[in-house]
């Protein structure tokens, strides 16, 4: 099936935070905290789909004070961080909204994405994901994790719901 097909029933989106939110990088300021990269475009994209309805999570294998301050800053509030293996995660959050599996789509770039995405209807890969992650994916972003990857994949789920060009005629409103 299409990608533009399974897009129009998402209404869950769960991201990975490292290499997709993320360029992937870790930041150690002088006290060894670590701190990371986000791109505002990906923000901003998150805000617009929040405003057509669409629920945003967002699970991370590692945990950081500036991840969870971010995910503050864009209103995400199912944020799990410290959990490599996602599944257990994501069928909490899948139940909380009572949905089923083709109405969420999952954005991943490495290993521990892989049980995630050959769950989910609409499995998408960031352009730097590993190569087996690209395999399973149905759609495959042009933009690489860090640097709107995450803007390209929601753009392109709004469009096929319809709902793109309304948000942004409005959003700056």
């Amino acid at each position: 099936m299409k990608a533009e097909t399974l897009a129009k029933g998402i209404k869950l989106i769960i991201l990975d935070c490292d290499g997709v939110l993320t360029d992937g990088g870790l930041y150690y300021d002088h006290e060894g905290n670590v701190t990371k990269r986000f791109n505002v475009l990906d923000g901003l994209g998150i805000k617009a789909a929040q405003a057509c309805d669409l629920i945003i999570g967002v699970i991370t294998g590692l945990e950081a004070k500036s991840v969870a301050s971010r995910m503050n800053d864009l209103g995400i509030v199912d944020y799990y961080a410290g959990h490599l293996k996602k599944m257990a995660c994501i069928k909490e959050i899948k139940e909380k909204y009572d949905l089923d599996w083709h109405q969420i789509a999952y954005i991943g770039d490495d290993w521990v994405d892989l049980a995630p995405m050959r769950q989910v209807g609409l499995p998408i890969a960031v352009a730097n994901a590993m190569q087996e992650v690209k395999e399973v994916a149905v759609l495959q972003t042009e933009a690489k994790g860090g640097h709107g990857a995450v803007r390209e994949a929601l753009n392109f789920i709004m469009y096929s719901q319809g709902k793109l060009e309304g948000i942004v005629n409005t959003i700056g409103d």
